[in-house]
């Protein structure tokens, strides 16, 4: 193999994802590594990862270089990311809440991804914190699809078994076969508030303990909606809806005290119950939270984005001196001098940020052949 295996990243499901090194460049790659039953064969999942990453070349997505299949085992070779968004949190967040800059660039890398994905007619079906990568420039990168699948006209019937329970839209909680690009993006919805406050916004035990936690927030839908939702699920699906506790709806701006009007507004036009109202991923790039100057910087366009701002979890804070707080100058000397004391190269100072954004991926290796398009159906 030319690849040299490093330290052990993470065990999921199915796989095992490595730090590894290309012998012939020396770039680090992350090396994801699923081992094969010699009776099974290669997992669908794997297939269907392949199949589709294939397809999906963009910035905020997860690159796949290579392939290499064995009779023992089947590596993916993806680009190296440094760490997931659920451990950016817990290591530059306030208790895990990140500051309003952070949130609204990894938000808006979060919906162009996952727009993305939508105008190619793929689902992610698993969009979380820990699905999120996020490199050392300061990109936000969509990965693990070995849930996602392909969809298209006429709509099949998929799996409810899908998306982290947290995560999972009520519509998917009721049996839901017939969703679309709306589950994804509950799920963003979901992480938007988390980023913002440090913590899952629903955290239940099982299917219905979190309806219960969605509604006890956002409110007991009308019986007509959620009637709709179970009568548009699986056709044998006979069950009359169950009758939930009336729960008022909380005002966001309760629940997400530190969270900007108009952040709490594209909140709400995420989180929508009924699937049928909540806005599109594509829809929600031209929301004012990011089109309007109630920040101090404009945002760039994806793949530009400067390196975010670190969070001290632990620094003093001066009210009285808010200039500073937005003085480009100031925040760059500081953010410079807390990379520095992370030991990061100076390329990646603020003074050189938009140059390393620039910089070329590299030359993509050659795919295999054996997993066409057509293998991304099932479930």
């Amino acid at each position: 193999m030319n690849y040299v295996q490093l330290e052990k990243l993470g065990e999921g499901t199915y796989a095992t994802v490595y730090k590894g090194r290309s012998r012939t460049t020396n770039e680090i790659v992350a090396l994801k590594e699923i081992h094969l039953d010699a009776e099974e064969g290669t997992p669908s999942t794997a297939i269907r990862e392949i199949s589709l990453m294939k397809e999906l070349k963009h910035v905020n997505i997860v690159r796949l270089y290579d392939v290499i299949h064995t009779e023992t085992k089947l590596v993916l070779i993806f680009e190296y990311c440094e760490r997931d968004l659920k451990k950016y949190m817990d290591a530059h967040g306030d208790r895990g809440a990140l500051d309003p800059n952070t949130v609204r660039s990894f938000m808006y890398q979060l919906l162009k991804g996952t727009a993305f994905c939508h105008e190619n007619r793929v689902l992610h079906r698993d969009l979380k914190p820990q699905n999120l990568l996020i490199n050392r420039k300061g990109e936000l990168k969509l990965g693990d699809f070995g849930l996602a699948r392909a969809f298209g006209v006429p709509v099949n019937t998929f799996s409810n078994e899908v998306v982290t329970l947290w995560y999972r839209a009520p519509d998917v909680l009721l049996g839901s076969r017939t969703y679309s690009t709306s589950i994804d993006v509950w799920s963003c919805g979901c992480i938007f508030a988390e980023m913002i406050s440090g913590v899952p916004l629903f955290r239940g035990r099982d299917n219905q303990d979190q309806l219960l936690h969605i509604m006890r927030i956002i409110g007991t839908p009308d019986d007509r909606v959620i009637r709709k939702i179970i009568q548009e699920a699986k056709a044998d699906n006979q069950q009359q809806p169950k009758q939930y506790p009336r729960y008022p709806k909380i005002p966001f701006s309760q629940v997400l005290p530190k969270a900007s009007p108009q952040a709490i507004d594209l909140l709400e036009r995420l989180l929508q119950f009924d699937p049928a109202k909540r806005i599109s991923a594509a829809e929600a790039l031209q929301h004012p939270y990011f089109t309007s100057g109630q920040l101090p910087y404009p945002m760039p366009p994806a793949g530009t984005m400067a390196p975010p701002s670190f969070n001290f979890a632990h620094a003093p804070q001066h009210p009285q001196q808010p200039q500073a707080q937005h003085d480009p100058q100031a925040q760059a000397q500081a953010h410079a001098a807390y990379m520095a004391q992370q030991g990061m190269p100076p390329q990646m100072y603020p003074a050189q940020a938009q140059q390393t954004q620039g910089m070329a991926i590299p030359q993509q290796h050659q795919f295999m052949s054996q997993y066409p398009q057509q293998y991304a159906g099932g479930r």
